[in-house]
């Protein structure tokens, strides 16, 4: 378990499924208007990609734990040309998913999952990682950048960004 001053982080494990898909719903909400419901991400076939049968090899994540609870959590999956994620850069790079629960945004908890789940792919011999960031979340897309992350594609409404490792 990592600890970054009040977050703990811990290693997403195989019981994590639950509490990913409602980080998932979370992500895809984010905007606090509710596009999806958590049925919904498991139904449709897009979404369900990031997390449908968790964990599978090459999975990988964090959670973050603040005083017992979860407060976001962070994974990452190599998803395929032929079922690509909407930040699809290539077979061998994992995308990235995160996301945290509204009253613990903006206090570093992002930051300390970004950061253990990058360290994670570099521990794993991971070349880079991915990820999708719509239109007008700037506080997530600023976040990435300070990360390194530099838009590589466009998907819709949203940038695919790619990390180097």
């Amino acid at each position: 378990m990592r600890d970054d001053a009040r977050v703990q982080l811990r290693d997403a494990t195989d019981d994590d499924l639950d509490l990913l898909l409602g980080m998932l719903v979370e992500a895809i909400n984010w905007t606090g208007t509710a596009r999806l419901s958590r049925d919904e991400v498991i139904a449709d076939p897009h979404t369900a990609r990031y997390l449908g049968g968790w964990r599978r090899a090459g999975d990988f994540g964090l959670v973050a734990v603040e005083a017992g609870a979860p407060v976001g959590a962070a994974w990452a999956r190599a998803l395929t040309h032929d079922e690509p994620g909407y930040g699809y850069v290539a077979d061998d790079v994992p995308e990235l998913g995160m996301a945290v629960v509204d009253g613990h945004r903006g206090a570093g908890v992002g930051s300390a999952l970004l950061a253990g789940l990058l360290e994670q792919a570099r521990g794993l011999g991971r070349r880079a990682v991915s990820l999708s960031v719509e239109d007008g979340n700037t506080a997530a897309r600023a976040l990435y950048q300070r990360y390194g992350f530099t838009v590589v594609g466009r998907n819709g409404g949203s940038d695919t960004m790619l990390r180097e490792l």
